[in-house]
């Protein structure tokens, strides 16, 4: 009885699933993740389509990372306050020993950022964002206001102006 030879997916991509989802979260790009499971970008974009598995795997892993950029942009964009909490080393004699307390909180706040406003909405509403504008010209430029005029009216005309 013959042994079917299995593929390098079983082998070299299916056990990993869980790393191929945090190299994706960490921001690799495919063909980073391929050399690292030691198979050719082409077998991998190959088996990306073939295997549901690889395939979810990628998605997942990606999403989360682009779900916190996007939180973060928002945030930046809308401005945010935040409490800047200042510690230092105390020392307790009872206990002989040092702990960190809290000396100063001070509330701080980063104010909205015009660029990533900018960024956001050109993404978000690119219609009304856009940088061109498509403007519609309903000018004839082929009319001849003069076509209709005799010589004699054109010429009346000319000596008005002369």
């Amino acid at each position: 009885m013959s042994k079917k030879r299995r593929g390098k997916y079983y082998t070299h991509v299916e056990p990993k699933l869980i790393e191929v989802e945090g190299w994706a979260r960490d921001g690799l790009i495919d063909k980073q993740i391929a050399q690292n499971l030691g198979v050719a970008y082409s077998t991998f974009r190959k088996y990306r389509d073939d295997y549901p598995a690889l395939s979810a795997a990628l998605k997942n892993g990606k999403e989360v990372v682009d779900r916190h950029v996007e939180n973060a942009l928002l945030k930046r964009a809308l401005g945010y306050t935040f409490d800047e909490i200042t510690k230092e080393r105390e020392y307790d004699p009872v206990l002989n020993t040092h702990n960190l307390v809290t000396t100063k909180v001070v509330r701080k706040e980063v104010t909205p950022d015009t660029t990533a406003q900018i960024f956001w909405l050109k993404n978000r509403k690119p219609v009304e964002w856009r940088d061109k504008k498509e403007i519609e010209n309903n000018v004839n430029l082929t009319h001849n206001p003069f076509e209709e005029l005799t010589t004699e009216e054109l010429r009346k005309l000319a000596e008005q102006d002369g």
